[in-house]
């Protein structure tokens, strides 16, 4: 159960630094099939067993439309694990890859993907998102900006759309992506894997790369920048603490 209280804590402490939940939330999980959104689905159902501030939860899926998509070992972990699931059809993939032919199709497939799931949550009663983003996205994200687009910015931990009237949250934040892939693996998830033609060929998987290149050379690099974007107070991060118990390395260490 240890890597269960350390997902928790995670989450826990990302909720209640950046207020995520408040009583009453109905909170729709943003699910990809993917390790990131199912262990956050896990994580927020075992918290609402014991949270002071009660909220409810649901699973949304939203199917790309990728022909012999098979979703159905999700839809018995939802089961399993007491969590409503709603798959939403469209026809994203054949917008993106068969009509618009996109040589760059993660931009264009991402904007579909986020009208459809807010959309979604809308409709089924949800006033908050829940996304699976976690520290190395945090950091990822924050770098591709950097990098391909020459500007300082990263999601946020908390976004109200008030086009939509949803707030978007991700509670992730402080897990990195070593400890989603240990707890998905040790609990046997069901991940998915991506039918996406462009998966594990974007910028985001350069960047990816590029960092873990630098960080084996420089070590302790991802927390110097995540703690940077928590001091330069990027797009409502803040610094809170939480990085405390990991080596945060300065120059007197080289």
């Amino acid at each position: 159960m240890n890597e269960e209280k350390h997902l928790l804590s995670y989450v826990r402490r990302a909720v209640e630094d950046y207020e995520m939940i408040n009583e009453g939330d109905r909170i729709a999980v943003g699910i990809s099939g993917g390790k990131d959104s199912l262990t956050l689905l896990y994580a927020l159902k075992r918290l609402s067993e014991f949270y002071t501030k009660k909220f409810s939860l649901l699973g949304l899926m939203i199917d790309m439309g990728f022909e012999g998509a098979d979703h159905s070992a999700i839809t018995s972990f939802c089961d399993e694990t007491g969590v409503e699931l709603h798959i939403v059809p469209t026809q994203i993939s054949k917008v993106v890859f068969d009509m618009r032919k996109e040589s760059n199709p993660c931009s264009l497939c991402s904007k579909m993907r986020r009208g459809a799931i807010h959309s979604a949550a809308k409709e089924l009663g949800c006033n908050k998102v829940a996304l699976g983003h976690h520290f190395d996205d945090v950091v990822d994200t924050f770098m591709l900006n950097l990098y391909f687009e020459g500007r300082i910015g990263c999601f946020s931990p908390v976004t109200y759309l008030s086009r939509s009237d949803i707030t978007l949250i991700r509670p992730l934040i402080y897990m990195p992506e070593k400890d989603v892939r240990y707890f998905a693996s040790h609990r046997g998830l069901p991940v998915e894997k991506s039918p996406c033609p462009a998966d594990g060929n974007t910028q985001r998987e350069e960047i990816k790369k590029m960092l873990a290149d630098l960080d084996r050379e420089h070590k302790g690099l991802r927390y110097r920048i995540f703690g940077a974007i928590q001091r330069g107070k990027i797009d409502g991060f803040r610094e809170t603490g939480r990085l405390r118990g990991i080596k945060v390395y300065s120059d007197e260490d080289e």
